[in-house]
């Protein structure tokens, strides 16, 4: 259900955003009216992340991260809106009300859609325990090395071999049974079993709601489909969805490493193996929305299948996500033809030994290359050298490249000036451009302005205009605070640039004369009008283009000033207008 949005505001307005984040991340030192720390969300060792009370906002200026004390409730511990907002509220000792409107009624929706789902979780879990037609599938997994204790910790359960006994014993409407995907119509429309003999892998977000399923065949089965997943519902997005993160993100975040693996199998084998941080995709490469997700929680991602199959195309978002997240992906080095599931029954410390032990990315494409080919002629040495650069040189770090340049050269018994010169001048065909932190938009005269626009409105609001903005970004932040009179509003209300320099305005410390800047701001932006309308070449505009000269010139006088602002603001919207 929904959160009524007055009581959303009463728990803004009751919590302290410096109270919440100390309470996260330990105290902050004031500078200036901001208190300022190190960013909980990515590492740093000299302190970036700024709060201010008065706004309610904090702001990293280098990794980016911006929000209100909702926001860091969310990222911090993991929550949706709903849950950050329930959260301050039982801080603040605040009864929220709830309403069925609008997203009330999604979130109603979403609810039972889910409880639907945990009522399958719940009926063929107790299908694979306790059923006589379960024992081959029983038998499968102790043979895989899961037990009943594993199968308890993952619920795993057992779709018999039959039309419609989901439909008609799990006490599930029809309509949730379609609309989650558990069943379908047949062609006679009737309303039948999605998955029938198979071994299912509930999918489970990662505050643990079960969304879907993923089912496996027994071997030997004449299904030729070995793998069958729900589809994409209401509840279930593949490409933002990962199995396992439910049970593996408290040790992800006390290790900041998280294990991708492709299958269900192997992650429970990790955890069996006292690797508990594993998670899978499910039935999808790995998406920047995995990332996204994933770097909530840690910046060291160690990928448990090959990455290296997709070729530059992987490279490509690896390195773009590595620069982007501030994360690191690396990739697991398993024994040839060896699967994590498998290695957890018979080799459960070597596996642990590869976690800890894998290479980055990089470093791991550059070594299949390297002990592919003996280098025991010159024309081999040449050949592996020439295939080792062409892989250093897709990386977007000119340091990185220069570093690796110097480890093929060893290799290869090559002069290592000569593969430097290569990583230096990198083959024009790369297509992957470092993607830079977060930082701050220059302090021009505007940013100034709209700074103290949003912190001393009553002071500059009647000074500012339009016409004296010329950054489209700053016009466009400009816009949203005189359409909103507040930064907090103006923030949800702008588009995505402008709502980033409003976040950095939000915290902004600046000492400035309002009246001042505003001052500044009207005289440059007559000057610029003057000057484009004499290029215009129109004679008869010369009397008034002389007068606003002068009224310019008058802008510092403490007499004149703010009467020669008014007319100047007047002329300044009279003659943009007129010029369109």
């Amino acid at each position: 259900m929904g959160i009524v949005d007055e009581d959303i505001e009463r728990v803004r307005s009751a919590v302290s955003i410096i109270d919440v984040i100390e309470s996260q991340i330990g105290q902050l030192r004031r500078v200036g009216r901001n208190r300022v720390g190190l960013c909980p969300f990515h590492a740093e060792k000299s302190g970036s992340f700024n709060v201010r009370e008065e706004t309610g906002r904090y702001k990293c200026f280098g990794c980016g991260a911006s929000g209100d004390a909702i926001t860091f409730v969310r990222e911090t511990q993991h929550l949706d809106f709903a849950g950050a907002v329930e959260f301050l509220a039982a801080k603040a000792g605040i009864e929220l009300r709830y309403t069925t409107e609008g997203q009330g009624r999604e979130r109603s929706h979403r609810k039972r859609l889910v409880d639907s789902m945990e009522r399958a979780v719940a009926w063929y879990h107790e299908r694979l325990l306790t059923a006589p037609d379960a024992g081959p599938a029983r038998k499968y997994l102790r043979s895989r090395g899961i037990d009943g204790d594993t199968v308890r910790q993952f619920r795993i359960g057992w779709a018999p071999d039959a039309w419609d006994e989901l439909v008609r014993h799990a006490g599930i409407p029809a309509a949730d049974l379609r609309e989650t995907g558990l069943a379908h119509l047949s062609k006679r429309q009737t309303l039948i079993d999605a998955f029938r003999n198979r071994v299912l892998f509930p999918i489970l977000t990662e505050s643990s709601e079960p969304v879907a399923f993923g089912g496996r065949i027994l071997p030997g089965s004449p299904d030729p489909a070995k793998y069958k997943n729900s589809p994409e519902t209401p509840i279930y997005a593949k490409s933002k969805t990962l199995y396992g993160l439910n049970w593996a993100k408290s040790d992800v975040v006390a290790a900041d490493q998280v294990v991708v693996c492709e299958g269900y199998t192997d992650v429970i084998g990790f955890h069996r193996a006292g690797v508990p941080r594993a998670v899978a995709t499910c039935g999808t490469a790995l998406t920047e929305e995995h990332v996204r997700l994933l770097t909530r929680f840690a910046k060291r991602v160690v990928l448990a299948f090959d990455a290296d199959a997709a070729g530059q195309a992987a490279a490509d978002r690896f390195y773009e996500w590595e620069a982007k997240y501030q994360m690191s992906v690396s990739v697991l080095q398993l024994p040839r033809g060896a699967d994590p599931a498998d290695m957890a029954r018979t080799d459960p410390e070597g596996l642990r030994n590869a976690v800890e032990h894998a290479l980055p990315f990089l470093g791991f494409r550059l070594q299949r290359i390297l002990r592919a080919t003996p280098v025991t002629t010159p024309e081999s040495r040449a050949r592996v050298a020439e295939q080792a650069m062409a892989v250093v040189n897709e990386h977007p770090n000119p340091n990185v490249r220069t570093i690796y340049a110097g480890e093929v050269a060893a290799h290869c018994g090559l002069p290592v000036a000569e593969l430097v010169k290569m990583a230096q001048r990198r083959s024009s065909t790369v297509r992957v451009e470092a993607t830079r932190p977060a930082v701050q938009r220059k302090e021009n005269a505007e940013v100034v302005a709209l700074a103290c626009l949003a912190h001393r409105w009553n002071e500059i609001a009647e000074l500012l205009v339009e016409p004296l903005f010329t950054d489209p970004v700053n016009l466009a932040a400009f816009r949203a605070l005189a359409e909103t009179g507040d930064v907090n509003k103006a923030i949800e209300v702008a588009d995505p640039e402008a709502r980033e320099l409003l976040e950095e305005i939000a915290v902004k410390d600046i000492e400035a004369d309002p009246v001042a800047e505003a001052h500044n701001l009207i005289n440059a932006a007559t000057r610029r009008l003057i000057s484009d309308i004499r290029k215009d070449g129109n004679l008869a505009d010369a009397a008034d283009l002389g007068e606003a000269k002068r009224r310019a010139e008058m802008l510092d006088d403490p007499q004149r000033g703010s009467e020669s602002a008014d007319w100047l603001l007047t002329w300044l919207l009279r003659r943009s207008e007129e010029r369109g």
